[in-house]
């Protein structure tokens, strides 16, 4: 076994393999670049190495800083985690040829399962269904736009490379063909540096499952059972669990040993995944579920194989690189219970979803965490920032039941137990996905979200409360003192009358002010415009009970730089507070201007200065956080400045001008 390894990766994967390297008394290295310095994968790994700037092109997809960083640190092994390097055989070619193990398979099964054409084609020679679809060498427009033809619409176009939903768009009529064609090109050249493409026939009722496989260096191949990853979101998982829903052991029998097969088919060693297209039309069939394509790395979802199975994924990655055989046969792997994994990303969904900056004041995790019945995957701490340079993932929350309607009531319960402040988060969307009917009942497929889109994404009512619970925040008056003495007990005292305290708050890009007297022991007034409130305020041991008419909340309060959090059953309400004696006008788009609303690169620009345009015509395309944006004109109008072409900009920086009081014939 190895004595030291390094992890060629960033966050809660790092985290998750040092983790297991240190209980099997393995030694850790990690890497960082600057926005990483004080991250928490580099606290917990023994050793870290500097490999450069912020963005992954100058550090986590530097293979020569990599391998330089392993060899300096007497590492033996490199794990590549999920994402950047690990998956590209070029940088397997590498570390073999340092004299370096790499943890995972060979450069050759990475290479015969990279590009999707090239690996169905494969499947296809080794019996494993594939579905209906052009997986060939041409792709000049007119041969793609006459192969979707004979596919017939609704066709998916996909890149060759790569993962993840990138690079791929559903067309449903052959006047957006080649539109969305150009989007996907983008995009795929810039997440994979590769912009060819496949395409394949749409499945009306498509879900998502996968298996995982595992190999070793001795020719043995287990499954590891499936797991449903059907709720999805542009192409990006957002939901998992294990096994899948409604499955038969004719079904599990067919996919799982198609599976195995696919792996045999290129002599597979270490941790990889076959994902299967399903068709759910008339429910799972053993007939109706084809090859899409193979992760040849640990996935992002592993956690919930590890629940209904209760192993350890990345020990037996570490034992097979070492050249151990694989530790179990397939009969011994058990299946216990049912497991669901939840994605908690740092991004709006009242925004369509914009990826969320900031820093995280408050982080908090279910208590139930001790008891194995949730499990967090976590890469980040209560003051650490979540970057504009990387997925902006807090945490995966993962759950555990004796079935799946326990599985999912702990899921609910945990995000009801999750405190975050600082950032937007998905957890209100994610607690509303579990409480879907579709999906509670197990009736899902990859358009549920979709679908439902509006329902799920409705901005959560503010607890009635919660207001005033952060106005009497931040006025002081409910914050522990720093020392006791008469005059601090006597906080709000007034000889002759009630003394108020000013609180002003930002609502809606106005100021709105609010005063607040002490009424007695526990209780408040608070006034305002259309306010008059008397409230009693307790402290309870893990919040504040706020009661008065028509309020009976218990939250916490957290203070922000520019205002106050409160937090209640999972969510955070954020109020931001203004000085009232410095007060600004709230700086935004105003009616003649288009800013940023992310720091991104303006991909590609649709108009020009002095064009005339429609409310809803697409102006430019931003990209941020490795997708692309599509930026919008509020209104008609016309061009008076508009940004160049990829320039990278800052968040709020300016994008389009129009002319003031333009007119359209």
């Amino acid at each position: 076994m190895f004595s030291r390894i390094l992890i060629a990766n960033r966050g809660e994967i790092a985290c998750r393999v040092m983790r297991t390297a240190q209980k099997m008394g393995i030694s850790t290295v990690a890497v960082y670049s600057d926005a990483d310095a004080h991250s928490m994968h580099v606290a917990m790994a023994d050793e870290a190495v500097y490999i450069g700037p912020s963005p992954v092109t100058d550090s986590y997809l530097r293979a020569d800083h990599i391998i330089a960083a392993a060899l300096q640190t007497g590492a033996e092994a490199i794990h590549p985690g999920y994402g950047f390097l690990s998956e590209n055989p070029g940088f397997v070619d590498a570390v073999v040829k340092a004299g370096l193990v790499f943890i995972g398979p060979s450069a050759d099964s990475i290479r015969a399962m990279g590009l999707k054409d090239a690996a169905k084609r494969l499947m296809e020679k080794a019996g494993v269904p594939v579905v209906p679809g052009y997986h060939g060498e041409a792709q000049e427009l007119v041969v793609l736009a006459s192969k979707a033809r004979e596919i017939g619409y609704p066709v998916l176009i996909k890149a060759r490379a790569g993962g993840g939903g990138k690079g791929m768009r559903k067309v449903d009529k052959p006047d957006d063909f080649a539109e969305a064609l150009g989007s996907a090109r983008r995009e795929a050249k810039s997440a994979f540096g590769d912009d060819r493409v496949l395409v394949e026939k749409y499945i009306a009722k498509p879900r998502h499952i996968e298996v995982q496989v595992f190999g070793d260096n001795h020719g043995n191949v287990v499954h590891l059972y499936e797991r449903d990853c059907s709720l999805q979101r542009r192409h990006q998982k957002v939901i998992e669990e294990a096994p899948a829903p409604g499955i038969t052991l004719e079904v599990r029998a067919a996919m799982t040993g198609a599976a195995v097969k696919a792996a045999q088919a290129i002599n597979y060693s270490g941790a990889g995944t076959i994902e299967f297209i399903v068709d759910a039309t008339e429910g799972l069939k053993p007939d109706r579920f084809w090859f899409m394509e193979m992760n040849t790395r640990l996935q992002v979802e592993h956690p919930v194989t590890e629940m209904i199975t209760g192993l350890d994924l990345v020990e037996w990655q570490l034992r097979v690189a070492a050249g151990e055989k694989l530790p179990l046969a397939q009969k011994q792997i058990p299946l216990n219970g049912h497991a669901v994994e939840a994605r908690l990303y740092a991004e709006d969904p009242s925004k369509s979803f914009l990826p969320a900056i900031g820093t995280l004041h408050h982080l908090a995790f279910p208590a139930s965490v001790k008891d194995g019945t949730v499990r967090i995957e976590t890469g980040v701490r209560t003051g650490d920032t979540i970057s504009p340079y990387y997925d902006p993932m807090i945490a995966k929350l993962v759950v555990h039941g004796a079935d799946r309607g326990s599985a999912l009531a702990a899921m609910e319960s945990a995000f009801n137990d999750t405190e975050i402040a600082g950032t937007t988060t998905n957890a209100r969307f994610l607690a509303a996905l579990i409480r879907d009917e579709g999906f509670a009942t197990g009736d899902v497929d990859t358009g549920l979200i979709d679908r439902n889109l509006a329902e799920l994404t409705v901005p959560a009512a503010v607890d009635a409360g919660a207001k005033e619970l952060a106005i009497l925040f931040a006025s002081g008056l409910l914050r522990k003192p720093l020392t006791v003495d008469p005059w601090t007990a006597l906080r709000g005292y007034s000889h002759n009358s009630n003394l108020a305290y000013p609180v002003v708050l930002e609502e809606a890009g106005k100021t709105v002010r609010y005063s607040v007297t002490v009424l007695g022991d526990e209780r408040y007034g608070i006034s305002g415009p259309d306010t008059a409130a008397e409230l009693r305020v307790r402290h309870e041991p893990a919040s504040w009970h706020v009661t008065g008419k028509g309020i009976n909340l218990r939250a916490k309060a957290i203070t922000l730089p520019h205002g106050v959090a409160v937090l209640s059953r999972g969510a955070a309400t954020t109020f931001t507070v203004a000085d009232p004696f410095l007060l600004a006008e709230a700086a935004g788009n105003a009616g003649d201007r288009l800013t940023a609303p992310m720091p991104g690169l303006v991909k590609s620009v649709r108009v020009a200065t002095g064009d005339l345009v429609k409310k809803g015509q697409i102006l430019l395309v931003l990209e941020a956080m490795k997708m692309e944006h599509s930026i919008t004109a509020p209104h008609d109008g016309k061009i008076a400045e508009i940004v160049v072409e990829n320039a990278q900009v800052k968040e709020n920086a300016a994008l389009v001008r129009f002319e003031e009081a333009a007119v359209l014939d």
